[in-house]
């Protein structure tokens, strides 16, 4: 897939607020400060297009991306950064739960993983849910480029624990928005899901 135009389109605090549409969305999630921005960037080869922070908790929206006029980027909020508040970190778990349960233009959760740690409970839990809830997602890991020894060995481990709930595991992809490593895979996957779907506009050209 060729990506020929990317833009913002706009944010939304709650599901219910989110018009029905026909574009199929690709929800990006994960833990705080794991590198969505910086990936949809990467993928995009938009530099600023998802803005980065180097502190945890920034999206605190639901935001949207329209990317080549016939499908939808999601940008969702981080979890897991307890430096916020109890209420806050509930809304934002009750707005997940929310999207992935109610919106039917998900196509696809990309939940991404800091391959620089060690597999951590909460993303487990998360992966964990999704399958329980039959919600289609893959896991992407992120920051390949820094410690390659450590991040392998940190992506087996994952899989491991993973295989100690799951037959099959999801499709897995190594990214690096540094190095640019996972674009093509993921966006060739992303085309494939497209053209798996009976949308009106999931145009991949």
């Amino acid at each position: 897939m060729s990506i020929t135009s990317s833009s913002f389109s706009t944010s939304y605090a709650r599901v219910n607020q989110i018009p029905e549409g026909q574009r199929p969305e690709f929800a990006f999630i994960g833990r705080s400060n794991v590198g969505k921005s910086s990936l949809i960037n990467m993928l995009t080869r938009r530099k600023e297009l998802a803005k980065t922070s180097g502190k945890p908790g920034k999206t605190q929206l639901i935001n949207y991306f329209l990317i080549n006029n016939s499908w939808n980027l999601t940008d969702l909020p981080g979890y897991g950064y307890a430096l916020h508040s109890k209420k806050t970190r509930s809304k934002w778990e009750t707005r997940t739960t929310n999207y992935f349960l109610k919106r039917e233009q998900m196509a696809c959760a990309m939940v991404l993983i800091d391959s620089n740690v060690p597999p951590q409970k909460i993303d487990l839990e998360f992966v964990n849910w999704l399958g329980e809830h039959g919600v289609p997602f893959v896991l992407v890991f992120t920051k390949t480029d820094r410690k390659q020894a450590r991040g392998l060995k940190n992506v087996e481990a994952f899989k491991q624990k993973l295989l100690e709930y799951w037959e099959e595991l999801p499709p897995t992809f190594l990214t690096s928005a540094i190095k640019f490593e996972g674009r093509d895979e993921l966006l060739a996957f992303i085309e494939s899901t497209l053209e798996t779907l009976d949308w009106p506009y999931a145009e991949t050209t």
